[in-house]
């Protein structure tokens, strides 16, 4: 087994520790226990109630971090509370996107008013911004969020969770919708499955990817 890879990834985590209130919360709950259970082994005073709390801490910590997860799948959206964060909705009529030379679905979309170019890449997990486009368009990442782990074609990179106020393109509208950041993620930006599970259907036909949102009655528009 390489473990390279491990510790670069492990790298990743301990290098965005600083930036994530969630993390500095566990680690230090996780302290907390264990201060605590060496008062108790010592019959000190309070010993038992801080060891208490930190289990509380870190249960809270890990309600969060599924809940924050469970964003990423449309069929939660109701099921589990928002914890504060808006509801991601995709909505608009059918949209038409021709295949590019190289093979790739490509789109220009607005992100915050901002005009960016998109690779829809269904093979994606995340919306994904590079980070100029996402300073451009006032993204910031979500305070106390988890960092996410993203293997690209130069390793795995830490990037943090934003949220989008307002995603168009096309004749579609995503609103609140999760995307990640990294610093050295790039300039590409993706369209990823976060958005398109939240659409009726999409399927590619004759080199033209066809992006139909949930309402049943809407009617084909020219391709963009």
């Amino acid at each position: 087994m390489e473990l390279g890879p491990l510790f670069a990834s492990l790298a990743e985590v301990i290098r965005s520790i600083p930036r994530s209130e969630l993390l500095v919360a566990a680690l230090m709950a996780m302290v907390a226990g264990w201060v605590g259970s060496a008062m108790v082994r010592r019959r000190i005073a309070f010993g038992g109630m801080l060891r208490a709390a930190s289990s509380v801490v870190l249960g809270l910590v890990l309600l969060t971090v599924m809940l924050q997860l469970s964003r990423m799948d449309p069929r939660f959206d109701i099921a589990v509370p928002q914890l504060g964060m808006p509801e991601q909705i995709v909505e608009g009529g059918e949209t038409r996107i021709p295949m590019a030379q190289n093979g790739h679905f490509w789109l220009r979309a607005e992100i915050n008013g901002v005009p960016a170019n998109f690779l829809v890449d269904t093979g994606a997990t995340y919306t994904a911004i590079s980070e100029d486009v996402a300073q451009r368009a006032g993204l910031t990442p979500r305070r106390g969020g988890i960092p996410i782990m993203l293997e690209t074609a130069n390793g795995t990179i830490s990037a943090h969770m934003a949220t989008v106020d307002r995603l168009s393109f096309g004749n579609i509208s995503a609103t609140g919708t999760d995307a990640v950041i990294a610093s050295n993620f790039g300039d590409t930006n993706v369209i990823g499955m976060n958005v398109l599970a939240r659409l009726k259907s999409w399927k590619v036909e004759d080199g033209v990817l066809v992006l139909v949102p949930k309402p049943a009655d809407i009617a084909a528009t020219p391709a963009i």
